[in-house]
């Protein structure tokens, strides 16, 4: 469940995902287009599934380049993994009166992730912009689990929301 309202003026990324179909055509075309925009993320290769206000899910395929000597996904794949998902649900819950930017991220590497990877990012709190006047830190947390469901790293990733 989502946990903040849609903003009024959006962000420009959050109306290019709105721009294009839904579904299957429209999360590729837009996976592509941020990798694009952000190269970083192109070497875990997202797949955007969700983008909304307050929520977003992204995987990552398990292949040669996320691999570490142990043959398993590589911790700061999966920290570049959490932090495309905290990025698009900060991109669709900031409306364009505000601006934010990554601050700090913990990290808990639970167990050996084994298969890809599905991240979903949530807020901690509910957010009303209009009572953030000066700056603030937003507290987004990720769960990453594995195909079966287990979670195998934990980030929470603070950012810093000022007025624009």
């Amino acid at each position: 469940m989502s946990t903040a309202k849609t903003p009024i003026s959006t962000s420009p990324t959050y109306r290019l995902r709105q721009k294009l179909p839904a579904g299957l055509l429209g999360s590729a075309l837009f996976s592509v287009g941020i990798c694009i925009r952000v190269p970083y993320f192109a070497t875990i290769l997202p797949y955007v599934k969700v983008m909304e206000p307050g929520r977003c899910e992204v995987t990552a395929p398990k292949w040669f380049g996320i691999r570490n000597h142990l043959g398993t996904f590589h911790a700061i794949a999966a920290c570049n993994l959490a932090e495309t998902a905290m990025g698009m649900l900060m991109e669709a819950t900031t409306p364009s009166t505000h601006r934010w930017i990554p601050k700090a991220m913990t990290s808990q590497y639970l167990t050996k992730a084994t298969t890809g990877l599905h991240a979903v990012a949530t807020l901690r709190d509910p957010l009303d912009f209009s009572t953030i006047t000066e700056g603030r830190d937003v507290i987004v947390s990720v769960s990453i689990t594995d195909k079966k469901g287990v979670e195998v790293v934990h980030c929470d990733i603070t950012t810093w929301v000022t007025p624009a």
